[in-house]
Protein backbone atom coordinates (compact mmCIF):
# COMPACT_ATOMS: atom_id res chain seq x y z
CA UNK A 1 0.00 0.00 0.00
CA UNK A 2 2.26 2.24 0.79
CA UNK A 3 4.58 1.44 -2.20
CA UNK A 4 1.60 2.36 -4.04
CA UNK A 5 1.23 5.86 -2.41
CA UNK A 6 4.83 6.86 -3.17
CA UNK A 7 4.23 5.66 -6.90
CA UNK A 8 1.26 7.99 -6.94
CA UNK A 9 2.80 10.71 -5.43
CA UNK A 10 6.08 10.48 -7.74
CA UNK A 11 3.66 11.03 -11.05
CA UNK A 12 2.84 14.50 -10.31
CA UNK A 13 6.27 15.96 -10.05
CA UNK A 14 7.18 14.01 -13.04
CA UNK A 15 4.77 15.32 -15.01
CA UNK A 16 5.75 18.93 -13.73
CA UNK A 17 9.58 18.30 -14.71
CA UNK A 18 8.19 17.38 -18.13
CA UNK A 19 5.96 20.30 -18.71
CA UNK A 20 8.90 22.40 -17.76
CA UNK A 21 11.27 21.01 -19.86
CA UNK A 22 9.09 21.55 -22.23
CA UNK A 23 8.64 24.96 -21.38
CA UNK A 24 11.77 26.00 -21.46
CA UNK A 25 12.48 23.68 -25.07
CA UNK A 26 9.53 25.94 -26.38
CA UNK A 27 11.25 29.22 -25.41
CA UNK A 28 15.16 28.18 -26.40
CA UNK A 29 13.15 27.21 -29.94
CA UNK A 30 11.39 30.19 -30.43
CA UNK A 31 14.78 32.56 -29.58
CA UNK A 32 16.38 30.20 -32.13
CA UNK A 33 13.80 30.97 -34.53
CA UNK A 34 13.67 34.56 -34.35
CA UNK A 35 17.48 34.33 -34.78
CA UNK A 36 17.39 32.05 -37.23
CA UNK A 37 15.12 34.01 -39.37
CA UNK A 38 16.92 37.33 -40.01
CA UNK A 39 20.04 34.87 -41.14
CA UNK A 40 17.86 32.64 -43.47
CA UNK A 41 16.43 36.06 -45.51
CA UNK A 42 19.90 37.22 -45.73
CA UNK A 43 21.21 34.44 -47.65
CA UNK A 44 18.14 33.80 -49.41
CA UNK A 45 17.53 37.52 -50.72
CA UNK A 46 21.48 37.65 -51.26
CA UNK A 47 20.42 34.85 -54.41
CA UNK A 48 17.32 36.38 -55.65
CA UNK A 49 16.87 39.04 -58.13
CA UNK A 50 13.76 40.42 -56.67
CA UNK A 51 14.05 40.17 -52.96
CA UNK A 52 11.84 41.64 -50.75
CA UNK A 53 11.03 41.58 -46.95
CA UNK A 54 9.68 38.44 -47.22
CA UNK A 55 11.14 35.08 -46.02
CA UNK A 56 11.27 32.88 -49.51
CA UNK A 57 13.23 30.64 -51.73
CA UNK A 58 14.68 32.40 -54.59
CA UNK A 59 12.58 31.24 -58.01
CA UNK A 60 15.52 31.66 -59.81
CA UNK A 61 19.00 31.57 -57.13
CA UNK A 62 21.42 34.20 -59.14
CA UNK A 63 24.59 35.96 -58.30
CA UNK A 64 23.66 38.70 -59.89
CA UNK A 65 23.37 40.92 -56.41
CA UNK A 66 26.91 39.90 -55.59
CA UNK A 67 28.32 40.97 -58.96
CA UNK A 68 26.48 44.01 -58.86
CA UNK A 69 28.16 45.36 -55.83
CA UNK A 70 31.66 43.79 -55.98
CA UNK A 71 32.96 47.29 -57.16
CA UNK A 72 35.31 49.89 -55.96
CA UNK A 73 33.07 52.03 -54.88
CA UNK A 74 30.74 50.26 -53.43
CA UNK A 75 32.40 47.51 -51.62
CA UNK A 76 36.45 47.65 -52.13
CA UNK A 77 37.12 50.71 -50.88
CA UNK A 78 34.75 50.69 -48.51
CA UNK A 79 35.93 47.62 -47.00
CA UNK A 80 39.17 48.50 -47.34
CA UNK A 81 38.42 51.82 -45.40
CA UNK A 82 37.27 49.64 -42.50
CA UNK A 83 40.35 47.02 -42.23
CA UNK A 84 42.76 49.97 -42.68
CA UNK A 85 40.39 51.60 -39.27
CA UNK A 86 39.45 49.10 -36.89
CA UNK A 87 42.45 46.76 -37.89
CA UNK A 88 44.87 49.79 -36.77
CA UNK A 89 42.63 50.93 -33.66
CA UNK A 90 41.92 47.25 -32.53
CA UNK A 91 46.34 46.93 -32.68
CA UNK A 92 46.22 50.34 -30.35
CA UNK A 93 43.65 49.51 -28.02
CA UNK A 94 45.48 45.86 -27.38
CA UNK A 95 48.81 47.72 -27.07
CA UNK A 96 47.62 50.41 -24.74
CA UNK A 97 45.49 47.89 -22.63
CA UNK A 98 48.44 45.57 -22.14
CA UNK A 99 50.55 48.78 -20.59
CA UNK A 100 47.88 49.42 -18.47
CA UNK A 101 46.90 46.00 -17.03
CA UNK A 102 50.10 45.14 -16.03
CA UNK A 103 50.33 47.76 -13.28
CA UNK A 104 46.86 47.16 -12.31
CA UNK A 105 47.48 43.70 -12.30
CA UNK A 106 50.82 42.95 -10.41
CA UNK A 107 50.79 46.19 -8.25
CA UNK A 108 48.88 46.40 -5.09
CA UNK A 109 46.97 49.62 -4.29
CA UNK A 110 43.90 50.60 -2.48
CA UNK A 111 43.11 52.90 -5.41
CA UNK A 112 43.20 50.10 -7.87
CA UNK A 113 39.82 48.89 -7.18
CA UNK A 114 37.95 52.40 -7.62
CA UNK A 115 40.22 53.09 -10.64
CA UNK A 116 39.12 50.18 -12.54
CA UNK A 117 35.67 50.48 -11.58
CA UNK A 118 35.86 54.30 -13.01
CA UNK A 119 37.50 52.80 -15.92
CA UNK A 120 34.25 50.20 -16.43
CA UNK A 121 32.06 53.40 -16.04
CA UNK A 122 33.38 55.38 -18.46
CA UNK A 123 33.16 52.13 -21.17
CA UNK A 124 29.51 52.37 -20.18
CA UNK A 125 29.34 56.17 -21.52
CA UNK A 126 27.41 56.07 -24.42
CA UNK A 127 29.35 57.62 -27.67
CA UNK A 128 26.19 60.08 -28.36
CA UNK A 129 26.53 62.04 -25.33
CA UNK A 130 30.60 62.89 -26.13
CA UNK A 131 29.98 63.15 -30.00
CA UNK A 132 29.63 67.03 -29.81
CA UNK A 133 32.38 67.86 -27.81
CA UNK A 134 34.96 65.12 -29.77
CA UNK A 135 34.00 66.53 -33.27
CA UNK A 136 34.67 70.24 -31.76
CA UNK A 137 38.12 68.93 -30.66
CA UNK A 138 38.62 66.78 -33.79
CA UNK A 139 37.90 70.20 -35.82
CA UNK A 140 40.34 72.30 -33.73
CA UNK A 141 43.17 69.54 -34.04
CA UNK A 142 42.82 69.11 -37.56
CA UNK A 143 41.90 65.44 -37.60
CA UNK A 144 38.57 65.33 -38.76
CA UNK A 145 37.76 63.50 -41.66
CA UNK A 146 40.93 61.33 -41.53
CA UNK A 147 41.25 57.77 -40.93
CA UNK A 148 43.84 57.88 -38.56
CA UNK A 149 41.71 60.52 -36.44
CA UNK A 150 38.74 58.03 -36.60
CA UNK A 151 40.58 54.86 -35.68
CA UNK A 152 42.28 56.95 -32.88
CA UNK A 153 38.92 57.43 -31.32
CA UNK A 154 37.29 54.74 -31.53
CA UNK A 155 40.38 52.87 -29.85
CA UNK A 156 39.78 55.43 -27.19
CA UNK A 157 36.24 54.83 -27.09
CA UNK A 158 37.13 50.80 -26.44
CA UNK A 159 40.07 50.90 -24.19
CA UNK A 160 38.13 51.12 -20.89
CA UNK A 161 36.56 47.84 -21.92
CA UNK A 162 39.68 46.45 -23.13
CA UNK A 163 41.74 47.27 -19.84
CA UNK A 164 39.07 45.66 -17.66
CA UNK A 165 39.59 42.19 -19.52
CA UNK A 166 43.00 42.57 -20.12
CA UNK A 167 43.61 43.30 -16.18
CA UNK A 168 41.77 39.44 -15.56
CA UNK A 169 43.43 37.21 -17.89
CA UNK A 170 46.50 38.88 -17.14
CA UNK A 171 45.73 37.71 -13.31
CA UNK A 172 46.01 34.59 -14.41
CA UNK A 173 49.86 34.38 -15.11
CA UNK A 174 51.61 33.40 -12.22
CA UNK A 175 53.94 35.97 -10.59
CA UNK A 176 56.47 33.43 -10.07
CA UNK A 177 57.24 33.26 -13.61
CA UNK A 178 58.35 37.12 -13.73
CA UNK A 179 60.12 36.62 -10.56
CA UNK A 180 62.70 34.77 -12.28
CA UNK A 181 63.30 36.31 -15.37
CA UNK A 182 64.03 39.14 -12.98
CA UNK A 183 66.28 36.84 -11.53
CA UNK A 184 68.02 36.27 -14.81
CA UNK A 185 67.98 40.25 -15.64
CA UNK A 186 64.87 40.44 -17.19
CA UNK A 187 63.18 44.29 -17.13
CA UNK A 188 60.17 44.53 -16.90
CA UNK A 189 59.22 45.51 -19.86
CA UNK A 190 60.97 42.55 -21.38
CA UNK A 191 58.88 40.42 -19.19
CA UNK A 192 55.79 41.57 -20.15
CA UNK A 193 56.46 41.10 -23.86
CA UNK A 194 58.29 37.59 -23.91
CA UNK A 195 56.78 35.93 -20.86
CA UNK A 196 53.35 37.62 -19.66
CA UNK A 197 51.58 38.67 -23.46
CA UNK A 198 52.75 34.56 -25.06
CA UNK A 199 51.56 33.03 -22.09
CA UNK A 200 47.93 34.98 -22.01
CA UNK A 201 47.52 34.09 -25.83
CA UNK A 202 43.85 33.20 -25.43
CA UNK A 203 42.69 36.38 -23.86
CA UNK A 204 44.78 38.40 -26.23
CA UNK A 205 42.45 36.93 -28.89
CA UNK A 206 39.52 37.12 -26.99
CA UNK A 207 40.49 41.39 -26.35
CA UNK A 208 41.43 41.68 -29.99
CA UNK A 209 38.49 40.07 -31.82
CA UNK A 210 35.87 41.64 -29.42
CA UNK A 211 37.33 45.16 -30.16
CA UNK A 212 37.50 44.88 -33.72
CA UNK A 213 33.83 43.69 -33.58
CA UNK A 214 33.22 46.15 -31.75
CA UNK A 215 34.88 48.88 -34.21
CA UNK A 216 33.87 46.90 -37.18
CA UNK A 217 29.98 47.48 -36.83
CA UNK A 218 30.57 51.19 -35.51
CA UNK A 219 28.50 53.08 -37.64
CA UNK A 220 27.77 56.30 -35.73
CA UNK A 221 31.59 57.55 -34.79
CA UNK A 222 32.89 57.33 -38.88
CA UNK A 223 29.55 58.61 -39.70
CA UNK A 224 30.46 61.75 -37.73
CA UNK A 225 33.98 62.03 -38.48
CA UNK A 226 34.81 60.90 -42.13
CA UNK A 227 33.20 63.65 -44.57
CA UNK A 228 34.71 62.10 -47.74
CA UNK A 229 33.15 59.41 -49.79
CA UNK A 230 36.22 58.35 -50.41
CA UNK A 231 37.69 57.70 -47.01
CA UNK A 232 33.99 56.14 -45.51
CA UNK A 233 34.19 52.61 -44.08
CA UNK A 234 31.63 49.54 -45.08
CA UNK A 235 29.33 50.47 -42.20
CA UNK A 236 28.29 53.97 -43.51
CA UNK A 237 28.68 52.97 -47.56
CA UNK A 238 25.67 50.49 -47.04
CA UNK A 239 23.52 53.74 -47.18
CA UNK A 240 24.11 53.37 -50.90
CA UNK A 241 21.33 50.84 -51.14
CA UNK A 242 19.01 53.35 -49.70
CA UNK A 243 17.47 55.40 -52.20
CA UNK A 244 14.89 57.71 -52.82
CA UNK A 245 11.39 57.70 -51.07
CA UNK A 246 12.33 54.44 -49.39
CA UNK A 247 13.23 52.31 -52.58
CA UNK A 248 15.31 49.78 -51.12
CA UNK A 249 17.41 47.49 -52.78
CA UNK A 250 16.50 44.79 -51.11
CA UNK A 251 19.25 41.74 -52.93
CA UNK A 252 21.91 43.67 -53.04
CA UNK A 253 22.08 44.82 -49.64
CA UNK A 254 22.09 41.20 -49.12
CA UNK A 255 25.35 40.57 -50.81
CA UNK A 256 26.86 43.44 -49.24
CA UNK A 257 26.04 42.56 -45.98
CA UNK A 258 27.40 39.11 -46.60
CA UNK A 259 30.23 40.40 -47.80
CA UNK A 260 30.62 42.76 -45.18
CA UNK A 261 29.87 39.75 -42.20
CA UNK A 262 32.90 37.79 -43.94
CA UNK A 263 35.79 39.27 -42.81
CA UNK A 264 33.91 38.95 -38.71
CA UNK A 265 33.62 35.34 -39.25
CA UNK A 266 36.32 34.41 -40.58
CA UNK A 267 38.58 35.95 -38.01
CA UNK A 268 37.07 33.91 -35.56
CA UNK A 269 37.24 31.11 -37.39
CA UNK A 270 41.12 31.56 -37.34
CA UNK A 271 41.47 32.08 -33.44
CA UNK A 272 38.77 29.16 -32.49
CA UNK A 273 41.12 27.01 -31.37
CA UNK A 274 42.96 29.09 -28.95
CA UNK A 275 39.97 30.57 -27.89
CA UNK A 276 39.16 27.05 -26.39
CA UNK A 277 42.40 26.53 -24.78
CA UNK A 278 43.40 28.00 -21.52
CA UNK A 279 46.91 29.48 -20.99
CA UNK A 280 49.61 27.22 -21.92
CA UNK A 281 52.18 27.20 -19.14
CA UNK A 282 53.66 23.90 -19.64
CA UNK A 283 57.73 24.29 -19.86
CA UNK A 284 57.37 28.18 -19.11
CA UNK A 285 58.57 26.99 -15.20
CA UNK A 286 62.54 26.31 -14.55
CA UNK A 287 63.48 22.59 -12.73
Amino acid sequence: MRGGRRRRARWPLARRAVRRRAAADAALLVVAVAFAVPLAWLVLASLDERATLRVRLPAAPTLHNFSAVLTDEITFTPMLNSLLICGGATLLTVGCAALAAYPLSRFRSRFARPYLLTVLFSACLPVTAIMVPVYALFVRVDLIDTRYGTALFLAAAQLPFAVWLMKNFMDGVPAALEEAAWTDGASWFQTLLRIILPLMGPGLSVVAVYTFIMMWGNFFVPFMLLLSPEQLPASVSIFTFFGNYGAIAFGELAAFSVLYSTPVILLYILISRRLGGGFTLGGAVKG
